[in-house]
């Protein structure tokens, strides 16, 4: 008797359904254009070394990926060896694109990143957006999008999904900005004011810095503390290479940690948060200077050249981060402390007073802190090389676009 159509005969020892067949091709493809972006250019024998499969099997897999214009390849491998040199392979410089996007409490930046991790494209645009109604922040966004894909198109790429940076909660819809305090931004989602025929992901900014650093870093642990700033400070937590999200996705908010109950009010609704102490026009208004369009440069500079009112506010920042960050070190016990955005640039100055009220308050060793390499350029970064990373993990669901 013939089994009805929908039902699945047994697969039975050994035998591998249709769907886990394509499951383990869609697995090895991302093991093959992972080992050749991580290390290439390689040769298919040294992939199929790399990744533990016969070379007959890597090598259906990188003819599979050539034609989809994920991988190319570049002529014989060291040649003048003895024996027939194999063919270097190497990620595209064609094809997919990251596109990454911040909405920053005073500017707006887009840029196109391509599978090789550069920079192929990119716009920015100065001016404050604080207290500004969304849709018009983004219809200024979408603008610059379109000019970033258009300069990407032109270069042979083709985008493969947006990803906004945006200081404040993203629900785990990853679309909607539940709450943007610095923006006095509401439950907006921000996938209906920015339609794209590509998908896109919004996340936040110091989350999206945290993942440029476990990317881009250099030797940053797979277990760190990531604290970035702008007007606001943002934090995230990365546990064995992945953000902890929480339970609502909010998790690694750092700037309204209080460290003083009594403190001044935040425009978050509570008092005290960090960001009242060591947020940049909170430093600024420290040392008695008004806000202008450079700030972590005045600040650096001003302080650079032994001005005391500077410094002072600098030490204070720096003993305020340290009370914030020391509840989160007692309690994560992570590898280690990455300074990013704009703290990053104020280090010198930040990282003594910082370091010594970990020192003081930690139960454990002293949490080693370090620097960003990135600076401010880590969320922007992270949110393309996130996209990126989507068609590295899964090649199979991107095809070539010429």
């Amino acid at each position: 008797m013939t089994a009805p159509l929908h039902e699945a005969h047994p697969a039975g020892p050994g035998r591998r359904t249709p769907d886990t067949q394509r499951g383990m091709r869609r697995r090895n493809l991302a093991r093959v254009l992972h080992a050749v972006s991580a290390e290439g250019p390689l040769s298919r024998a040294a992939v199929a070394s790399r990744i533990g499969l016969t070379r007959a099997a890597v090598s259906t897999l990188v003819d599979e990926l050539i034609r989809s214009g994920l991988l190319e390849e570049l002529g014989p491998e060291r040649p003048g060896r003895v024996g027939r040199p194999g063919s270097a392979l190497a990620v595209s410089g064609r094809g997919p694109a990251g596109i990454g996007a911040e909405v920053g409490v005073d500017h707006l930046a887009v840029c196109a990143v391509d599978l090789r991790g550069r920079i192929r494209a990119r716009a920015v645009r100065q001016g404050a957006n604080r207290g500004r109604a969304p849709g018009p922040v983004v219809a200024e966004l979408s603008e610059l999008v379109d000019r970033v894909v258009a300069e990407a198109e032109d270069e042979g790429l083709w985008p493969a999904g947006l990803a906004v940076a945006v200081p404040g909660l993203v629900a785990r819809d990853a679309r909607t900005v539940v709450r943007a305090p610095n923006l006095d931004w509401h439950d907006t989602d921000l996938a209906a004011l920015l339609p794209t025929a590509f998908p896109l992901t919004v996340g936040n900014e110091a989350t999206f810095g945290a993942l440029a650093e476990l990317w881009l870093g250099d030797g940053t642990p797979r277990d760190f503390l990531h604290v970035s700033a702008e007007i606001g400070i943002g934090g995230a937590v990365v546990v064995d290479g992945q953000p902890l999200s929480g339970t609502r996705g909010f998790a690694g908010e750092l700037g309204h940690v209080p460290v003083q109950p009594d403190g001044p009010a935040c425009p978050c609704g509570g008092r005290g948060c960090l960001e009242q102490y060591a947020g940049e026009e909170a430093v600024l208004r420290a040392a008695g200077l008004e806000p202008g369009e450079d700030r972590v440069g005045l600040l650096a500079d001003r302080a650079a050249a032994g001005d005391r009112d500077v410094r002072r506010a600098l030490r204070e920042a720096g003993t305020a981060l340290g009370i914030a960050l020391t509840g989160a070190v007692n309690l994560l016990d992570p590898q280690g402390v990455v300074l990013g955005g704009a703290l990053a640039g104020l280090a010198p100055w930040l990282l003594p007073s910082l370091r010594e009220e970990l020192a003081r308050r930690t139960a454990g060793p002293a949490c080693p802190v370090a620097v960003s390499r990135l600076g401010p350029q880590g969320p922007l970064l992270g949110a393309a090389h996130s996209v990126v990373r989507t068609v590295l993990d899964d090649p199979a669901s991107v095809a070539n676009r010429d």
